[in-house]
């Protein structure tokens, strides 16, 4: 295993590893749009095709792989990162099948070594082409570069696919509290709002008239019961009252014109899991937005 032994060594090695990490980074990046394109292109193709053949795609939608063809469609990211995984399982299953019999490590242990080096873990506590001879070693070298390069590219990609659905799950757990939440408030401010109601003829009245507020009967009670089912009650009535401000008023007269404001639970979609840059930008834009856990 090659590492830098001198100071400049070290030194270069810093200032190389910034531009070359980035750069990595950068054919990661490009290697993941590519491949969600053409996995678009052929989910499309297949989906289009299954349309055609059921009788519902309309006959002027052109038959090939042009954007035109069902505009606005994006593949679902559970059909991608399935289909990622089954690409790291078969290049990880053919590298193990080839490290097996040249390193002589067992397949299990091959399997984990694809994983580790797949994912950039890189424990070092196996490593290929360490022997100082191979039986074909050109060729082994070919094909161990090629295989941990589709391999890394293939595990890349689906990473970033799993944390596509990470946030889909965080914002599906927002939306559920935030619903929880709102209930809640919904549930205080109803009750406050019953609480400080103004009960029109109950001292207003009163004060005019010198009788109690039970006098007035069934209107005081059919009042009551059309302030609490959440219909509009008099501005006479309220400004009847010198104790309520104008403030308050204006506040109980949209309460009981619009009902309790309610809080949109659906929001938690556009938090700060909405956006993304690099590869969970990427990931945003050419997949399908599918969070929906009802």
């Amino acid at each position: 295993m090659t590492t830098p032994v001198t100071v400049a060594g070290k030194v270069f090695l810093i200032f190389y590893g910034l531009l070359g990490c980035a750069a990595t980074i950068l054919f990661f990046n490009l290697f993941l749009e590519r491949i969600i394109t053409l996995l678009a292109v052929v989910m499309k193709a297949v989906r289009e095709r299954r349309i055609r053949n059921s009788g519902l795609l309309p006959p002027g939608i052109r038959h090939d792989f042009s954007a035109y063809s069902l505009p606005g469609w994006k593949p679902s990211v559970y059909h991608v990162m399935l289909i990622l995984g089954l690409s790291a399982i078969t290049i990880s299953c053919c590298a193990s099948a080839m490290y097996t019999p040249v390193e002589g490590w067992p397949y299990l242990d091959s399997l984990y070594f694809c994983f580790v080096t797949f994912s950039t873990i890189g424990f070092g506590d196996f490593v290929s082409s360490q022997s100082a001879a191979y039986e074909y070693q050109s060729l082994y070298r070919v094909a161990n570069f090629l295989l941990i390069l589709m391999g890394v590219c293939c595990i890349y990609s689906l990473f970033n696919v799993i944390s596509i659905v990470i946030k889909q799950v965080l914002n599906w757990i927002l939306e559920k509290m935030s619903c929880l939440f709102c209930q809640r408030c919904n549930k205080a401010s109803a009750l406050l709002g019953r609480r400080n109601a103004i009960r029109p003829g109950s001292k207003g009245r009163q004060g005019r008239l010198g009788q109690p507020s039970d006098s007035d009967g069934p209107c005081d009670s059919d009042t009551e019961g059309r302030r609490l089912s959440g219909e509009m009650i008099s501005m006479k009535d309220l400004a009847a009252s010198n104790k309520v401000s104008l403030a308050i008023m204006q506040k109980q007269l949209s309460e009981s014109a619009n009902g309790y404001p309610r809080t949109v639970c659906g929001s938690s979609r556009h938090n700060g899991f909405s956006g993304g840059v690099g590869a969970l930008g990427i990931m945003n834009n050419r997949l399908a937005e599918t969070s929906n856990f009802r």
